[in-house]
């Protein structure tokens, strides 16, 4: 065996031990080792998607991720749950950025344009720039291409609309925008998609660079994120016993993220600052899609989301969108409730309760009762957020994790369906940050059982305060074995 090949989290006696195990269980080796590497590689690299409004940005974003999940209408301003998507292509996985759904009055569209680009260049590895060849480049797009020159990101340019041959010399004009060869696509029919996106794997890198703090001495990095107002500037300025940050009751007044060097235990940490952007009139309808755009490309960058919720308020579906946004991001969490000083007996007793019932997702991450007015418990934040750290990291060797999948097997077997009974024959843990398992099954195992498996693993492995990702590769019966 190659010993250059990628182990993933296992050393070399782990994993010959390993892979004689599931060759004894009739695995294929080969097919062992992609899962293992797979699972082993971590936050999956970023693609953005720029451009200026109704270049067909989302409807090209449909065609990466192969299903129509990007709200795709002719009327702008359209608003949305997410700006993130997961696709794949030629067997490699990425995350794609859509910028493509809010349009800001007519008069500060470039303005608009440029905001989004640029909370979406910040979050990525590369970038896909979408322009629309039947039109040709317009002012809008050169103040991209300056933006996209400046952020120094590997970049795509799609000249979108070219539905046939005629469409290729158009798109040939784009050649003057200065971002080498212009790929003539037609997002709407397909046409040309495919060398397209083989152009973006040869941009984007294997796993993605890590933004976070694993160099010697690197302060780590934290992402205050939550809805406007909840008071992440309060407490960034808190933290940092100045007034950092501008604090304002008007919903929503930060309009940069804000990198702040901060010493907190002895300790020097690094936070990012995502409040809402300001709110004006028209752009009442746009402000929650820029604050998503914009925490998805803090929460990118960091290794631990403290996410805050305001207390006063009833848990809303916002707060429940940027706790999944968190989430599946597989960063480590922390969930700060603050203004806790301002409550009464009464709505800390109904809080209590909606905490049971709407925090059931992240039931497993560390909680501190702040107050980032008065500094209430705020000594309470780093232990927090060291023990999410702990647990984002935490390996478990894989003879020990055997031992206890055996356990578990043995006193919970999986239901019987269809008069089988699927069992885990093994498995290991591919990598960390946030921690990552695959298990090797004779059958396929419910979504029940897997989140039952979830729950052990954290009862007796801690993984306090990180996301687990469990991974399960079915045995193929030997006659189909190649």
């Amino acid at each position: 065996m190659n010993d250059q090949h990628d182990h993933g989290a296992l050393g070399d006696a782990e994993y010959a031990e390993f892979m004689e195990l599931a060759s004894e269980e009739g695995f294929d080796i080969e097919e062992v080792e992609g899962a293992i590497e797979e699972a082993g590689h971590g936050p999956l690299p970023v693609l953005a998607v720029v451009g200026r409004p109704n270049v067909g940005k989302s409807t090209l974003v449909n065609r990466i991720i192969g299903r129509r999940e990007a709200v795709v209408e002719d009327k702008p301003g359209v608003t949305r749950d997410r700006v993130t998507y997961e696709a794949e292509w030629a067997g490699r996985r990425f995350k794609v950025v859509d910028t493509g759904g809010w349009e800001q009055d007519v008069l500060g569209i470039d303005a608009s344009v440029a905001a989004q680009a640029e909370y979406a260049i910040e979050a990525a590895d590369a970038c896909l720039f979408v322009v629309d060849a039947t039109v040709g480049a317009t002012d809008t797009d050169e103040a991209v291409v300056k933006l996209l020159r400046r952020a120094g990101k590997p970049v795509v340019l799609a000249a979108n609309k070219v539905d046939g041959q005629s469409g290729e010399a158009d798109a040939a004009m784009l050649w003057s925008l200065g971002l080498g060869e212009p790929f003539p696509v037609s997002s709407l029919h397909g046409r040309g998609t495919g060398d397209l996106l083989d152009e973006v794997l040869r941009k984007l890198p294997e796993a993605p660079e890590q933004r976070f703090g694993n160099t010697v001495g690197g302060p780590r990095r934290i992402a205050l994120i939550g809805r406007p107002n909840v008071g992440k500037s309060s407490l960034l300025n808190k933290v940092a016993n100045e007034d950092r940050v501008v604090v304002n009751e008007l919903a929503g007044t930060t309009r940069d993220p804000v990198d702040e060097l901060i010493e907190l235990g002895g300790v020097t940490w690094k936070f990012v600052d995502t409040a809402g952007i300001r709110k004006k009139v028209h752009l009442q309808e746009g402000a929650d899609y820029y604050a998503s755009l914009r925490t998805a490309a803090a929460v990118e960058k960091a290794e631990v989301a403290v996410i805050l919720i305001d207390t006063t308020d009833n848990i809303s579906v916002q707060d429940q969108r940027i706790i999944t946004m968190a989430v599946e991001s597989g960063r480590a969490i922390v969930i700060a409730y603050n203004k806790w000083d301002e409550l009464d007996e009464e709505r800390r007793y109904y809080l209590e309760r909606e905490i049971e019932t709407e925090m059931q997702q992240v039931s497993w991450a560390p909680r501190v009762n702040v107050s980032a007015k008065t500094g209430r418990h705020m000594e309470k934040l780093v232990p927090a957020i060291e023990t999410a750290l702990a647990g984002w990291e935490t390996r478990v060797p894989t003879g020990r994790l055997n031992a206890f999948l055996g356990e578990i097997v043995a006193a919970h077997p999986h239901p019987i369906r269809g008069g089988k009974q699927p069992r885990i024959l093994f498995g290991t843990q591919a990598g960390t940050k946030p921690p990552r398992f695959v298990l090797f099954a004779s059958g396929f195992l419910e979504a029940g059982y897997r989140r039952f498996i979830e729950r052990r693993l954290r009862e007796e492995f801690g993984f306090e305060g990180t996301p687990i990702h469990i991974s399960v590769r079915v045995r193929e019966k030997r006659g189909r074995k190649k």
